[in-house]
């Protein structure tokens, strides 16, 4: 199946993002999703967040920066492109990854949440939070999600 890649401007910038002027690096996959070579530390989750189309590189910021305050020291990651955030290197509590339409961000362990994240998973402990463009992020209930997720045990992956 082949992947659909974006189309990229000499200067960097993302020319089928509908006039968004992106700076980035890498390819955008089918959906939007970045494709960033996989890699652990803030670096390369940076430069996945920078690659974000439109708004949804402002979100990533907002999410990233709510996730450093909720749990100080966090370990970070992009595998399999996206974002991944633990308490430690291959423990992971938290990924986000960007679909067309929204960022579906995900708690590894949020069935064990108060309260629960809205969006069921196909497995039993997941529960997702999407975010679309329009939508107002509660800054408090998203950092209260992340300090316990950050306190249950993470995914090995």
């Amino acid at each position: 199946m082949a992947t659909k890649k974006s189309r990229v401007t000499k200067d960097g910038t993302n020319a089928d993002a509908g006039g968004s002027g992106n700076k980035r690096t890498g390819v955008l996959l089918s959906g939007g999703n970045p494709q960033i070579a996989k890699g652990y530390g803030d670096e390369p989750v940076q430069a996945y967040i920078a690659a974000m189309p439109g708004w949804k590189s402002a979100v990533g910021k907002r999410l990233d920066a709510i996730i450093e305050k909720a749990v100080p020291g966090v370990e970070k990651a992009v595998k399999w492109n996206s974002p991944f955030y633990g308490v430690a290197k291959g423990d992971w509590f938290l990924s986000f990854h960007v679909f067309a339409k929204y960022i579906k961000v995900a708690f590894f362990r949020g069935a064990q949440l108060e309260p629960e994240p809205p969006v069921t998973s196909k497995q039993k402990d997941v529960r997702y939070f999407h975010i679309h463009e329009d939508d107002e992020l509660d800054k408090e209930r998203f950092a209260d999600w992340v300090k316990q997720a950050s306190k249950l045990p993470g995914e090995k992956m």
